[in-house]
């Protein structure tokens, strides 16, 4: 692609937790305007980790972040990042926190300086656009997972971000809202990364695959394995399965 339209640029990224061998080692990204990527890895591999240190929310101990063709490294810095790039939270409870679902799906254009009456306009509109209609008066914390899952996306998709960073986004959701969800998904006009341990998910909703391994992302030719025994072609990202495991219907 255009050098241009390189979003997120990561240079030997390095972080560890505490006490704890590290998450991400030397790792190396360009994300690019139009990429819709989809990334898998095991538990602790550093997914979550990586989506954190791109919004500002953890900081690496070594590496260089450019965002938006500008080195970003100061909260002054993230802070203009976050207006450009929504995050979905893996947890739909650490984002909604406002009584209502109006008023939790407001709250970010509010914060972008519209007015309540635009805050409010697109606030409707991005719920109708997710099949949300009439949620606005809902009690936040007595809707179901499913639902608290979508409103959660319809608060950041409220942002009209350039790019969208979606942490397990079907995690409990039933087949029926999952599909609800890979609609959507195919549909927003959205530069993504989507990190998910779901690799039907990914492989219906993302254009490439990257697999966290050893601290960096391998997005080369290796196979991927899931649990179905059905052989599905994502590009040139073939995926094997694990036949020790008991056959299941997909």
């Amino acid at each position: 692609m255009d050098k241009n339209s390189l979003i997120i640029n990561l240079e030997d990224i390095c972080f560890a937790y505490p006490g704890r061998a590290p998450s991400l080692d030397k790792l190396n990204l360009q994300f690019h305007q139009g990429d819709r990527m989809g990334l898998i890895g095991p538990n602790g591999s550093g997914k979550t980790t990586l989506l954190h240190i791109i919004m500002g929310l953890i900081k690496p101990s070594s590496g260089r972040i450019e965002i938006f063709g500008g080195h970003v490294e100061q909260e002054k810095d993230f802070r203009m990042v976050r207006q450009k790039i929504g995050f979905l939270f893996q947890d739909a409870d650490d984002q909604l926190f406002s009584p209502t679902v109006l008023e939790d799906v407001t709250f970010g254009p509010l914060n972008l300086g519209k007015s309540q009456d635009e805050a409010k306009a697109i606030a409707r509109r991005t719920l109708e656009s997710l099949g949300l209609a009439g949620f606005e008066d809902r009690i936040t914390y007595k809707l179901s997972g499913g639902e608290k899952r979508l409103v959660s996306l319809a608060t950041v998709m409220a942002m009209e971000p350039e790019v969208l960073l979606l942490d397990e986004p079907s995690t409990g959701l039933d087949e029926t809202t999952e599909k609800r969800l890979v609609e959507i998904l195919k549909s927003v006009d959205f530069s993504y990364i989507l990190v998910s341990h779901n690799i039907d998910l990914l492989i219906e909703t993302t254009d490439y695959i990257g697999y966290m391994i050893s601290g960096d992302i391998s997005v080369d030719d290796d196979s991927i394995p899931h649990t179905h025994r059905h052989m599905h072609k994502h590009g040139k990202y073939a995926h094997k399965h694990d036949l020790s495991l008991p056959d299941k219907k997909s």
